[in-house]
């Protein structure tokens, strides 16, 4: 379920695209409705623009938009960032929600009331930046329990695990972003979801 002004499937290839005549002020999604997962893995390929910026999000729910009232599609969860400009891929973000969760390169602790306690540092920003925005990058995400996984063109990413209670959610729903900014566009392929 996503608008039909930014989503489109091309040959088995679901597509988001912003276009100059399309730029959104909010960020909007693509919502699979077969389920609410809670422990699952999701593995899926996709392409970028150079200038894009995506994520996988899960756990997540549908928001009211403040900003735009019409976006029907706004949503608040966990979300695996990707960014064809090599900043954020990899990182835990909780869109609409508490942020930056865990960032590329790092393993983290989330207790609520205070930034996330970073327990390991295991490779650099830059170590990490794999994504390639010409050819096809696999992302693939292990949830279980108060645990997410973010792995991505076979690196480990970012391990995150979440003991805020009243703030994390241990289902939702899962849905693919185009984000504000700039004309771009995002491909996705090959989405296999296992749950436990």
């Amino acid at each position: 379920e996503g608008n039909t002004a930014y989503w489109r499937v091309e040959n088995g290839v679901l597509v988001g695209e912003i276009t100059a005549a399309t730029v959104i002020k909010s960020n909007t999604f693509i919502i699979w409705r077969g389920g609410s997962p809670a422990d699952f893995e999701l593995k899926m390929d996709y392409r970028i623009t150079e200038g894009g910026n995506s994520g996988i999000n899960y756990r997540s729910v549908v928001v009211p938009d403040p900003l735009t009232p019409e976006n029907k599609f706004a949503m608040r969860g966990y979300q695996f960032d990707l960014d064809g400009r090599k900043r954020y891929d990899g990182n835990n973000y909780e869109e609409k929600g508490r942020l930056f969760l865990a960032v590329r390169g790092q393993m983290s602790h989330v207790v609520g009331g205070r930034p996330p306690i970073v327990l390991s540092t295991f490779a650099t920003s830059d170590e990490l930046a794999t994504v390639s925005t010409a050819d096809w990058n696999a992302a693939h995400l292990i949830v279980r329990g108060n645990t997410a996984t973010h792995i991505l063109n076979g690196r480990l990413m970012s391990i995150t695990v979440d003991d805020d209670a009243p703030n994390r959610k241990l289902d939702g729903l899962i849905g693919m972003q185009v984000h504000t900014g700039p004309p771009m566009k995002i491909e996705y392929r090959n989405i296999r979801l296992k749950r436990w």
